[in-house]
């Protein structure tokens, strides 16, 4: 097993454990949520949270990254369109199985006296940390940019995510493990789709050898003429 493909394995090994973890230990009855959620409503009391939680949590909603997403597609259709196909595949596969997710875990939210922003689906994962974590990155990783700007776009992207998700919490509609539920799954999900995508034969490789091939027989041919 080579290093790329151990570092695959591991970092998928990571997410699906996570992934796990806040599964089984988040919820109305555990400490962690109900502690990290009384914080994370006191962070967002602060006037400058109060402002920008609305905000970010906007940015994670269905339209928004619809509208991100379709704007990238059209970028990426007029240049390549095998990357076109897997960016709608993975926002949209994606989309699909977190909200197959939240169906089947069928985890109540949390209550609160007064909900900024309405929410009426089960709770987890956080649908709006998941989606925005599949959407940002995976226009990160394949818009066409110069590859010395693919760490910061990556870097961006993860920055909205992670705010997006942060939001979630403040405003008081998803408990903590929500939300690193909906990154832990949009990091797993991006992780096996660029594997795929990637992990396939070189299709370089036949033609050289045909070439040799048919360049050798010409060589024994003219030999046997000479001999």
């Amino acid at each position: 097993m080579n290093s790329t493909r151990r570092l695959f394995w591991i970092f998928v090994t990571l997410c699906g454990a996570l992934w796990l973890v806040a599964l089984i230990g988040g919820g109305r009855d555990s400490l962690f949520d109900l502690e990290w959620r009384q914080t994370g409503l006191l962070l967002g009391a602060k006037p400058f949270l109060a402002r920008n939680s609305p905000l970010f949590t906007q940015l994670g909603s269905g339209l928004v990254l619809i509208l991100i997403a379709a704007l990238a597609t059209i970028i990426l259709f007029f240049r390549r369109r095998r990357r076109t196909a897997l960016l709608l595949f993975m926002i949209f596969g994606g989309r699909l199985l977190i909200e197959l997710q939240k169906v089947l875990i069928d985890r109540d939210r949390p209550g609160v006296p007064v909900e900024l922003i309405a929410a009426d689906t089960y709770s987890f994962p956080s649908g709006h940390a998941g989606n925005s974590m599949i959407t940002f990155l995976a226009i990160a990783l394949l818009l066409p940019v110069r590859q010395r700007n693919r760490a910061i776009a990556v870097g961006i992207a993860l920055a909205l995510a992670l705010q997006v998700g942060a939001s979630r919490v403040m405003l008081g509609v998803h408990w903590p493990t929500d939300v690193i539920g909906g990154w832990a799954f949009g990091l797993l999900w991006i992780t096996i789709c660029m594997r795929l995508a990637t992990d396939r034969p070189d299709s370089d490789v036949p033609a050289p050898r045909r070439w040799n091939f048919r360049r050798k027989k010409i060589e024994i041919s003219v030999d046997n003429e000479q001999g």
